[in-house]
């Protein structure tokens, strides 16, 4: 296992263009679901442990904002992946600037304000309510376990499987959560259909709604 990791730092991987796109559905689908689960717990906590709450406006556990950033966070760190400090920085300056430009848009675009750290616990140095100094250091933690343990995961899985097999797996999951993520941002408004959080309220999961 030593041996492997020092491989993955300090190698060159060739793997060709479809198993590159397979990899990053995987990076796409883990980011999501790591994002569900950190502010699942998160807010269970910021509501003074009394209740867990659904977050994000998916059906399945996923959000998009931290599948963006994972994205972006490995595209502008992997080749450095040798110091993890750059990784971190980089890592942190990536996500404060994604989390204020996203925030701000889909509050004076969009309409809708899905986060305000300005009302939430631990939210020391915020700007606006976008971003804040433990969002981001968080994230700059995530980033270490995305370069040098979700990345080098799905390296294995792609080395380990068959290519048909891995891009039938990477491919397939990735399309089952970009739909759920299509259907409720575009397909459910377009066509007056329900949306998750319409779903969930009449099944009775405590939820958090945007604020419009």
């Amino acid at each position: 296992m030593k041996e492997k990791f020092k491989n993955y730092i300090h190698k060159d991987y060739t793997f060709d263009k479809s198993t590159w796109v397979g990899i990053f559905c995987l990076i796409i689908v883990f980011a999501g679901v790591f994002g569900f689960l950190y502010e699942f717990i998160f807010y269970y906590f910021n509501s003074g442990m009394k209740q867990f709450y659904y977050r994000g406006g998916n059906f399945l556990p996923w959000i998009n904002i931290y599948a963006i950033g994972a994205v972006l966070i490995f595209l502008f760190t992997y080749k450095e992946r040798k110091n993890p400090l750059f990784v971190f920085l980089v890592s942190v300056i990536t996500s404060g600037v994604l989390e204020y430009i996203g925030g701000f848009i889909m509050e004076h675009i969009m309409k809708v304000k899905c986060w305000d750290y300005s009302k939430e616990i631990l939210s020391f140095g915020n700007i606006n309510g976008y971003v804040c100094l433990r969002s981001v250091l968080v994230f700059g933690i995530s980033s270490l376990l995305l370069i040098y343990v979700l990345v080098p995961f799905c390296f294995f899985l792609a080395h380990r499987m068959k290519k048909k097999h891995f891009l039938i797996f990477s491919y397939t999951l990735c399309a089952i959560f970009l739909f759920d993520e299509l259907y409720n941002l575009i397909f459910a408004r377009l066509f007056s259909l329900p949306r998750a959080s319409e779903f969930y309220k009449k099944l009775g999961v405590p939820y958090i709604y945007f604020n419009q």
